[in-house]
């Protein structure tokens, strides 16, 4: 789940259901069309934060382990090997998508992380730094 800030109901949030792939450095990327409201959203203000669940852990979805990561959205070259990249690690985890990147309008983001909300169950809990995070995600 996507959330950014409405940039049509200024002030409110948006969220919306969005696939995602993480990049080599383990931040999350995401494929957005410019026609969608959350990619118009980012562009006013690049803020988001993005949850991810496991959806095999239990029948019950709050006592399985979650993370909401938090941080700035930006848009990633279309050319090159950022792209490449992009789009070799995407579509290993999204193959379906690949009939988007024939379309003009469809782009990769990254998510850079500032912090993480991890939460493993009932009354598991804790804040991780974008930068701790990264270095675990590397190691």
């Amino acid at each position: 789940m996507l959330a950014t800030f409405s940039a049509r109901h200024e002030g409110w949030p948006f969220a919306s259901l969005t696939a995602f792939a993480t990049s080599i450095a383990g931040e999350p990327l995401l494929l957005l069309s410019d026609l969608a409201e959350h990619t118009r959203n980012l562009r006013a203000d690049p803020r988001a934060s993005l949850l991810v669940h496991d959806t095999l852990a239990a029948e019950d979805a709050a006592a399985g382990a979650r993370v909401t990561l938090i941080g700035t959205a930006e848009r990633l070259v279309d050319t090159g090997a950022p792209r490449a990249e992009a789009q070799a690690r995407y579509l290993e985890k999204n193959p379906e998508a690949s009939t988007y990147l024939a379309l003009a309008d469809f782009h990769f983001w990254l998510l850079r992380i500032a912090e993480a909300r991890f939460v493993n169950g009932f009354g598991a809990a804790g804040w991780l730094q974008g930068e701790r995070l990264s270095s675990a995600l590397l190691e």
